[in-house]
């Protein structure tokens, strides 16, 4: 019996139990689903996070207090580090010595509702503050207007620059926001420059955020945390600088010479592979929440099949009477099998593509068809159909033929 019959014979035998293969192909199908759904959400929310990263450059650095995490001798707590405070940071700032360019900033907040004559956005926009230096070391890029000056940063001026989708809610298309006032949080803001749109980025969006100057940002909120990023064009330079800006830091924390230090210096590509050790751990917890799904289905697929070859012994009797042979009966079985799972396999294809797409368009992220899990979807499947069908369709080849004329 060649391979097409083999398929016309088992589709022939799908269709005469058409409940029981539904149920058995929709297991699989949940079980590939999830595999396919997973994974590729995982692919489009790193590829979002990596995108952000990526628009700082791989020659970004940023000097934070360390974190505040057990550690892995006997569970022993490491030192509560205290954030970076002003004082220090304006130290840092100028004893730099090195080849980048040094910005601080920090977040004022995260759900600010901004107000126009008698327009208002959603309470959802961000209110950032920064220095001079600020859109130099992100990457931003001005529309139109004009960055910060020195004097507007240091002495803390209402001036602000804001993103491309807050124009188009507040603004009409005719009118120039350029030195139009805004006001946020009972406070006013003058309208110096506006960003280009960059689009979202992990759920956030530049475009929906407002900038405005280091010491107008600590007016607002005193007890902000502060970030330093310091941008190095030449990144052969790179390690280098974060060297001499580690020293700098180390003299004005006053960390002793030997100990762990209170602070860390982070290039972009370290939180890169902190994001890929996560998502990584992530892919792990997929794989074993579809394998134990994919388990069940076999387990269950398998009796199904042996059930399927009790109901059908007088008719393997009558093939192996009139010159079916054992490999036949075998193959037939174990080709109804592997079908059963492919038409699963397929549906749970088509369902984790979709779970995936809106994962990564809710989040802002870039979706792109991952041909890997569509190909491992389809080989698990198969292999699903191979496992479970195994053992029935062995059954099926060694039964005696005329003792299966005989059965009732």
């Amino acid at each position: 019996m060649n391979f097409i019959q083999l398929i016309l014979e088992s589709l022939s035998s799908i269709k005469s139990n058409k409940l029981r293969v539904f149920l058995s192909a929709a297991i699989i199908s949940i079980g590939i689903s999830s595999l396919v759904g997973i994974l590729t959400s995982i692919d489009g929310v790193k590829s979002s996070v990596t995108d952000s990263f990526s628009s700082l450059g791989s020659n970004v650095y940023t000097i934070e207090s360390s974190r505040d995490e057990r550690g892995r001798n006997r569970g022993v707590k490491k030192k509560n580090n205290p954030p970076l405070k002003w004082r220090e940071i304006k130290m840092f700032v100028q004893k730099y010595n090195g080849n980048g360019i040094v910005s601080v900033n920090t977040y004022v907040t995260r759900t600010a509702e901004l107000k126009y004559k008698s327009e208002t956005t959603n309470p959802n926009i961000s209110v950032s503050a920064g220095d001079f230096n600020l859109l130099k070391v992100k990457g931003y890029n001005l529309q139109s207007g004009r960055n910060f000056t020195e004097l507007e940063s240091n002495n803390g001026i209402n001036v602000a620059i804001i993103g491309s989708k807050i124009i188009d809610k507040l603004f009409k298309k005719s009118e120039n926001p350029i030195n139009k006032v805004f006001s946020a949080r009972g406070t006013n803001f003058r309208i110096i420059g506006i960003l280009e749109e960059e689009g979202s980025s992990f759920g956030r969006s530049v475009d929906d955020m407002v900038i405005i100057p280091l010491e107008t940002g600590r007016r607002l909120r005193p007890s902000s945390r502060f970030e330093v990023e310091v941008r190095v064009d030449n990144p052969t330079e790179i390690e280098k600088d974060m060297g001499i800006s580690s020293k700098i830091m180390s003299i004005i924390r006053q960390d002793p010479i030997g100990n762990e230090k209170s602070f860390e210096v982070v290039r972009n590509e370290s939180l890169e592979e902190r994001l890929s050790d996560i998502t990584g751990y992530l892919k792990i917890g997929g794989f074993s929440i579809s394998f134990i799904t994919l388990l069940g289905a076999s387990i269950g697929l398998m009796n199904i099949m042996l059930v399927s070859v009790n109901e059908r012994t007088r008719e393997i009797g009558i093939r192996k009477s009139i010159g079916a042979t054992p490999i036949d009966i075998k193959n037939q079985f174990l080709t109804e099998s592997i079908v059963i799972c492919q038409l699963g396999g397929i549906g749970g294809v088509i369902f984790g593509l979709i779970f995936g797409f809106f994962v990564t368009w809710i989040i802002g992220g870039s979706f792109s068809v991952p041909w890997l899990w569509i190909i491992l979807g389809i080989l698990i499947s198969t292999l699903v159909g191979i496992i479970s069908g195994y053992i029935p369709a062995n059954r099926a080849s060694k039964l005696d033929p005329i003792e299966s004329l005989r059965y009732e």
